[in-house]
């Protein structure tokens, strides 16, 4: 039996998640590391707001990937 509505190639579905895990947390570094020279303070709390966002994308994502 066949579904009705079968899904084809869901790749892009997976480069999607991967890149709300990472992405973010990326783009929070570059910013603090842009930020560092003239403001250390708002530089470091960027890093601890990016590593924070990854740790919890990666628990929260991982689990929708892992099928759990």
């Amino acid at each position: 039996m066949s579904l009705i509505i079968e899904p084809g190639n869901l790749d892009g579905l997976l480069i999607m998640i991967i890149a709300i895990m990472l992405g973010p947390g990326i783009l929070l570094t570059l910013i603090g590391a842009a930020v560092y020279k003239k403001n250390k303070t708002a530089a470091k709390v960027l890093f601890i707001i990016a590593v924070v966002y990854t740790i919890i994308s990666l628990g929260i994502c991982g689990a929708l990937i892992g099928g759990f």
